[in-house]
């Protein structure tokens, strides 16, 4: 009976200890923005901030940076559960992230490099007319804006710094735009998503460049998961992007974003990026190599 008494009493105090764990409110899901994002939509991260939280049923926090690499590293240190991030860094980073979802553009999850000039530059017809001149980047580790001119360069045995008289990075698709409409620069590469939903929202800044050449199709930068998220919040965040479609108040963001909406992915989408890596990778050792 004694015994019995004790664990009544031992139960009493421990319900209260209980109850509060269970209504301790969750800690924020923490997300990373890069320049894949577009510029100048504060109003539009509070809106998809609040979409969020009510289907995650807990609070949500953007983290945006400026460059590539310090939301890759947040990633990698475990400083965030979520970042939109390019397809290079996703190629060269996949042992540390999963790979959540890719947007759908035109339809499918896909998107090209552009290749951009002043509209005023009517001579210019493609890359091979810009040795000698002021090229912009967007970012280090961008595909359309960095990888995919540089591996134009590498398969005819040139570097920018070979090719070009001066280069420099923006640290922003919309900043190559500018640039290039500024005549900061005389070409730049810029995400082609990027330039196209800049056609909509700033027809006078796109209007001042001109598109002279266009990649082949690639994985669209996707979103992607710190590997230490649980299941749960992985399928839970997951399931909230790619319902964005199907939702009254998540299609209009989407709408905004310029998507159709998110899919699963594949890992192979990125194969294309992972395959200029490689084959610039091989120029640089075999360059070493004849030193």
């Amino acid at each position: 009976m004694a015994n019995y008494l004790r664990r009544c009493l031992w139960l009493l105090l421990l319900a209260p200890l209980a109850q509060a764990a269970e209504t301790a409110p969750l800690p924020p899901v923490r997300i990373g923005l890069t320049p894949v994002f577009l510029d100048d939509q504060a109003t539009f991260v509070n809106a998809w901030r609040t979409y969020l939280e009510s289907h995650l049923k807990r609070p949500v926090t953007f983290v945006q940076r400026g460059s590539y690499r310090e939301t890759v590293d947040m990633l990698r240190e475990g400083k965030l559960d979520f970042a939109w991030v390019c397809g290079y860094p996703y190629v060269r980073n996949q042992n540390y992230f999963r790979l959540l979802a890719v947007p759908l553009y035109k339809g499918e999850p896909l998107y090209q490099s552009y290749i951009i000039v002043p509209a005023s530059d009517k001579q210019t017809r493609s890359l091979n007319d810009l040795r000698g001149k002021v090229f912009a980047f967007s970012d280090p580790d961008s595909n359309s804006g960095h990888l995919y001119p540089e591996y134009l360069l590498a398969r005819i045995n040139e570097t920018a710094a070979s090719y070009f008289s001066k280069t420099f990075y923006t640290w922003s698709h919309r900043k190559v735009v500018e640039a290039v409409a500024a005549g900061l620069a005389q070409g730049g590469a810029v995400d082609g998503y990027v330039w196209d939903t800049l056609v909509f929202s700033h027809p006078e800044l796109t209007g001042k460049t001109r598109i002279i050449a266009e990649s082949p199709q690639f994985g669209h930068p996707p979103f992607v998961a710190n590997r230490s998220v649980s299941p749960k919040l992985f399928k839970d965040m997951q399931k909230a992007l790619l319902n964005m479609v199907h939702d009254p108040d998540g299609s209009p963001l989407l709408a905004i974003l310029n998507l159709d909406g998110f899919v699963y992915g594949d890992p192979h989408l990125f194969d294309g990026i992972a395959e200029m890596f490689q084959f610039i990778e091989n120029q640089r050792n075999a360059s070493s190599q004849r030193r």
